[in-house]
């Protein structure tokens, strides 16, 4: 993901120097009366090639478009929204992977929970300071879990509390995968839907992560 984010930073700040740049040429342009120009070749002004974002194609934009764009990385309700109700399935996560250590049937399972809760725990903490910097509240919200795409309910983990040995590890994998299907789902519509390049950057790392993890798990139940 060290490029997804590279491309990221390296496409709003070819933004803003796009922008700068088509501005000045313009004002460099106004103030000459002589260039021979005509009044709408000057209104039009120089193009401005945009970097789309990985795996989009460039874009020509007027300089009024660029300076536009240089502004769309701002927050919106789809960031705050992902972010609020990933903390809580992440926390979900959690509980599911601290009964692995006394439940699990073997190694494996055991590590396997180790390294989901090694890679969200730091995620709960970015995405909680993130909403800090950004004037979000966590404690305000209260999302309902069954809203929330592979979300356990209260009696699934009831029963993966009561399990052990064997039992525990295929109840414990098929709703781990159907937690991660749902934690990609969530990602992928702050991808599509969201407009700050660090929430980018954290969904297109579930995305990442979440599918390999899925792969793993399938292959342990087979």
């Amino acid at each position: 993901m060290l490029i997804h984010r590279r491309n990221a930073a390296l496409r709003s700040t070819a933004l803003a120097a796009a922008a700068v740049a088509a501005v000045l040429v313009l004002g460099a342009c106004d103030a000459d009366s002589g260039d021979g120009r005509s009044e709408k070749a000057k209104d039009a002004g120089p193009g401005v090639v945009a970097p789309g974002r990985p795996g989009e194609p460039a874009r020509t934009l007027s300089a009024e478009e660029a300076a536009e764009e240089t502004g769309r990385d701002t927050a919106n309700s789809a960031d705050f929204r992902y972010a609020q109700m990933m903390i809580e399935h992440h926390a979900q996560a959690l509980v599911m992977t601290e009964l692995a250590p006394k439940r699990a049937s073997g190694s494996a399972v055991k590590r396997l929970a180790e390294r989901i809760a090694a890679g969200q725990k730091p995620e709960i903490g970015a995405m909680e300071g993130w909403l800090e910097r950004n004037g979000g509240d966590r404690r305000k919200q209260h999302h309902d879990h069954s809203r929330m795409p592979g979300m356990a309910t209260e009696d699934q983990l009831r029963k993966l509390r009561a399990a052990e040995g064997t039992a525990f590890d295929e109840l414990f994998l098929k709703l781990m995968i159907t937690h991660h299907q749902g934690a990609i789902t969530m990602a992928t519509e702050a991808l599509s839907e969201g407009n700050d390049i660090f929430v980018e950057e954290m969904a297109g790392d579930v995305v990442a992560q979440q599918t390999v993890e899925i792969n793993r798990m399938r292959g342990m139940l087979d």
